[in-house]
């Protein structure tokens, strides 16, 4: 009779580490998908008259996503009857990781009581991220803390 190899200690730890790789390039794009999955939250924090401007302020939370060194975002004001009324390209970069910051940005000549909705219409520039351009927009999930301005992508 010959002897069984099933309990010799070498022959278990090359069964496992043979399992084991061929589970590493699922768990590299588990990994990837992770990263990708953790959104940059952008929210409308607050809005305030400033002189004929409407100030904005915009909270970047970042507490879970990689490091931006630039992204710049295309904005409009929606009127209280969803009318685009004011154009901004804001620069809310650089957002390092695990940061949260306040950005504050003004429509010109815009009062605040004619905002009914802030959209993010686009990202025109995305560095320093893991994402592409076309992909940042997708990255970013967008909220209000104003009643009364929502703000959409």
């Amino acid at each position: 009779m010959g002897t069984s190899t099933w309990n010799d200690p070498g022959h278990a730890s090359g069964s496992i580490l043979a399992c084991l790789a061929l589970l590493l390039p699922f768990g590299g794009t588990a990994l990837a998908e992770d990263k990708a999955s953790d959104p940059l939250r952008i929210e409308l924090n607050r809005i305030e008259a400033s002189g004929d401007n409407c100030r904005t302020y915009f909270l970047i939370d970042n507490q879970k996503g990689e490091g931006w060194t630039s992204l710049k975002l295309d904005l409009f004001a929606l009127d209280t009857e969803g009318v685009a009324a004011k154009r901004l390209a804001v620069e809310v970069g650089p957002v390092p990781r695990r940061k949260t910051l306040i950005k504050l940005f003004d429509f010109p000549g815009l009062a605040c009581t004619r905002v009914g909705r802030v959209l993010l219409n686009d990202v025109l520039t995305c560095e320093g991220a893991s994402a592409a351009r076309e992909e940042c927009l997708s990255a970013i999930e967008t909220a209000s803390k104003v009643d009364s301005v929502s703000f959409v992508k």
